[in-house]
């Protein structure tokens, strides 16, 4: 039943993506550039290949294919999508002025080239129309004229006369338009791209803890989400990383899953850079969803190898507080789900938890099980407005600091991108928790 579900989800995105391109087709070529033009061929080319490549960038790394072509495909394929979300949006919004500047021409006005010429002359009947010219026959008046060319304007009465650059008035506003909503979209999906490529900024947020010890107070906790490794962001973007949280000097770090996007064998010289992280308390690691769709035991084999502490649905006590973590809810897929029991069943409750789950949506079983602050990520924030609409639909919290019972939810937007390396009200971010007691 669920791949039938899916089936169908993906033929009605399918669909939908086909439409999309086939109205953008006719908005930015058709009514942009002349018949059997190179403009047209070369628009046209396009309106086939970067769809292709997209799906092929969303497909090849489940496939399995070669690294070098997941990373050939990934970014025309993946910067296309991002263009094209905003493309569209801005299409639509012009679409309103394009129908106003192309409105027919008002009711009683003449069509272009008719103004003032009458009628043509026409055969027999003339009475009211004055004499006949001197010298004409019978016979002349009885046969009908000629017709003349000026009827043939108004065939197209809505088309005016060219303009100084040789294109019609619907060719005109469809390429002012097209261009204005392009360069928008463009620049929209460039400044998000230098945002990721920059890096991460550094976000501190404070969180009193009731049941933290005055000795605790001011504990640094360095949180970073899903930095995916892949295709597109490697290591350069992870020492970027590492560097970042580094220069916090924080008293741990907590990986809060979506690592990666692909295998030990193509990403592990990307991940290599971890291996740097600095923390007097130590680096610790829980799965996210996409390490169960890139082998998430080859990954927790190879992060302790890197330095850093797996924590798979369990628990280590540190000086002041109990830091859990539980596995990803897609691990349920392997039979490694989360196991709320057996990370926090027989612990202490007068001691503070601290958890690290990826995804928000566990909040609920955190509170069941006492945890004073759960960490995660997942959501990215939305990445790209408006998915943070949709993002909300599915998480309880989407970026930040909320409160749920005597349970505390922080939610980092991540610091890499999923799909596109594009963030649009988004901005990636690592981010220093900083622990406060009430005793203090």
């Amino acid at each position: 039943m669920r791949i039938l579900l899916f089936a169908v989800i993906a033929l009605v995105v399918l669909a939908l993506l086909v439409l999309v391109h086939r109205w953008l087709w006719v908005r930015l070529v058709r009514d942009t550039t002349r018949p059997r033009g190179t403009a047209r061929r070369i628009g046209t080319t396009l309106a086939f290949t970067l769809p292709l490549l997209s799906l092929a960038a969303l497909t090849t790394g489940r496939a399995g294919a070669p690294f070098w072509l997941q990373r050939s495909v990934a970014w025309p394929g993946y910067m296309w999508l991002a263009v094209l979300l905003y493309l569209t949006l801005a299409m639509l919004v012009a679409e309103p002025v394009r129908a106003a500047l192309l409105r027919r021409t008002p009711a009683g006005a003449e069509p272009p080239g008719l103004s003032g010429s009458g009628r043509s002359p026409g055969n027999g009947g003339r009475a009211g129309r004055g004499p006949a010219p001197q010298g004409a026959s019978a016979t002349d008046l009885a046969t009908p004229a000629p017709p003349t060319e000026a009827p043939a304007a108004a065939a197209e009465p809505t088309e005016a006369p060219e303009t100084p650059g040789g294109a019609t008035r619907r060719q005109f506003v469809s390429r002012a338009l097209g261009g204005a909503a392009a360069l928008a979209a463009t620049g929209t999906v460039a400044t998000g791209t230098y945002g990721v490529l920059r890096g991460p900024r550094v976000k501190r947020v404070q969180v009193p803890l009731a049941k933290l010890p005055r000795a605790a107070h001011g504990f640094r906790i360095a949180v970073v989400s899903d930095i995916h490794l892949g295709p597109i962001l490697g290591r350069a973007h992870t020492t970027r990383i590492v560097e970042t949280i580094n220069r916090t000097q924080p008293d741990l770090i907590a990986v809060v899953g979506d690592l990666v996007d692909g295998s030990v064998h193509d990403l592990g010289s990307a991940a290599e850079p971890l291996r740097r992280l600095s923390a007097r308390h130590g680096s610790y690691f829980v799965t996210g969803n996409h390490e169960y769709f890139s082998g998430a035991q080859q990954w927790i084999d190879h992060v302790r190898e890197l330095g850093l502490t797996p924590l798979e649905n369990a628990r280590r006590p540190l000086p002041y507080f109990d830091l859990a973590g539980v596995n990803d809810v897609q691990g349920e897929t392997e039979g490694h789900g989360p196991d709320f029991t057996a990370a926090l069943g027989d612990r202490d409750p007068a001691r503070t938890a601290v958890l690290m789950a990826h995804q928000p949506v566990v909040i609920h079983d955190a509170v069941r099980h006492g945890v004073d602050l759960q960490l995660s990520g997942h959501t990215h924030g939305g990445q790209l407005w408006p998915g943070n609409y949709l993002a909300e639909l599915a998480n309880p919290t989407v970026a930040g600091l909320e409160r749920y019972g005597d349970t505390q939810l922080y939610v980092s937007r991540g610091a890499g991108a999923w799909g596109p390396p594009v963030r649009v009200g988004a901005p990636s971010d690592i981010t220093v928790v900083e622990l406060a007691s009430y005793q203090a």
